[in-house]
Formats: C-alpha cells, structure tokens, sequence
C-alpha cells in the first residue's frame, strides 16, 4: 500500500514540474489580470506601428541614396555646353533627394549664385524633412515603452499590496500572482519594444545622415561647377 502512494506521489510531482516549465508568454499574460492586458495591448500596438514606420523609412531611404555616380559628370557636361533642359532631364530620372537640389539650381541659373544657393538649402530642408518622416515617432515609443512597463509594475505592486491588506492576516502566495505577474510582464515588454524601438530609430538617423552628406556634396559641387570659369 505505501509502495503504490509513492509511485501514485512520483507520477503525479513529474507532471507539475512540468507544467511549472511550459507556462507560456499568453498564460504570463492573462493571469496578469485586466490593468496588465490592457497595458500588453497598448504595448503591442506600439511596437507595430514601430515596425510599420521602421520598415516604410528604411525602404524609403534605400531607395534614396542610390545614385548614379557618373551622374554630376554628366550634369557638368550639359551645363558647360548649355544643355539646361537635358540637364533637368536627367534630374528627374535620377528621382533622388541630390538629383532634385541641383535639378533646383539648374532651374536658378542666370541668377545671382547667392539666389541658386539659398534656392538648393531651401529645397534641401524640404527633402530633409521628407527623409525624417514619422522618423520621431519611433524615438516616442522608445521613450514611452519603458514607461508605460514601468506603469504597469506599479500597477501590479498596487493589486499585490490591496491582496495583502484583504488577506485578513492570511497571505497566501497564489492570491498574489494577479499582480506580481502584472509588475513582471508588463516591465519585460515595456523594455522590449523600448530597445527595438530605439536601435530602429537609431538605424534610420544614421542611414538618413548618409543622404544627407550626399546631398550636401553633389550641392557644392554643383556649386563649385558654377564657379568655374567659362
């Protein structure tokens, strides 16, 4: 009789073992009661709309910053024989944030070279702006993410506290979950979707800075072209 209770004991400790090592991500959650969903759901949302803005820009700004580079040796070549429409042309074929400052000073020349410059810095801040969009966002939910986790621990300390002071004296570890796993799971995603989305942002300003030392040099030397003498 002894004989059959331990082995009944062993076959019945194996098995809650194992259930204790499979506790998934969405049983974390749900037993995190209703304040930690809610705050899982806005964090999850947070970290789609940080993939859709990442994935949008980076395309975008690949796309950019392929140039063609024979293409301010060509550009030379018509200004200096007077091709100003082909030049023009073939700006807008490149279709890049470069190709559209000089396709500007292009369209300026016959005018002061201080009018052509303003002229490309103007339009420079307009392309810069069109690389940067929705790029701050993501520097938002960076900052915001970790917060909102960090919310989300107080609120599960405050459950687990309002427990304690119900528990008439009796604390009892399992009336305590709802909020530890409150504190718990919301603070490992708050800090998750925080750091991708700051290695995101942090990617996209560094590729965007990229096109904008190229604008910036096919700008001098379009100017330089200009100051050369005929």
């Amino acid at each position: 009789m002894a004989l059959n209770i331990i082995q009944e004991t062993s076959e019945v400790v194996p098995e809650i073992i194992s259930e204790e090592k499979t506790l998934s991500i969405y049983n974390l959650i749900m037993d995190g009661g209703l304040g930690g969903q809610i705050i899982i759901a806005i964090l999850l949302v947070l970290l789609a709309v940080s993939l859709y803005i990442y994935f949008e820009r980076f395309f975008a700004i690949k796309a950019a910053s392929q140039t063609d580079s024979n293409f301010m040796n060509q550009i030379r070549d018509y200004v200096s024989h007077g091709k100003l429409d082909a030049a023009k042309v073939l700006c807008a074929q490149a279709n890049s944030p470069a190709s559209r400052l000089v396709e500007k000073g292009i369209s300026r020349i016959g005018k002061p070279l201080a009018d052509i410059h303003t002229a490309i810095e103007n339009a420079g801040r307009l392309e810069i702006y069109k690389l940067e969009k929705n790029v701050s966002v993501l520097a938002t939910v960076a900052g915001a993410a970790p917060m909102l986790g960090f919310l989300g621990t107080v609120v599960g300390m405050i459950v687990a506290i309002h427990e304690i002071a119900n528990a008439g004296g009796q604390i009892d570890i399992k009336m305590l979950s709802d909020g530890l796993y409150t504190a718990m799971t919301t603070t490992v995603a708050g800090l998750i979707v925080g750091i991708i989305a700051y290695v995101q942002y942090n990617h996209l300003v560094v590729r965007t800075n990229k096109v904008v030392y190229e604008m910036e040099a096919k700008s001098v030397e379009f100017l330089d072209l200009l100051n050369e003498p005929i």
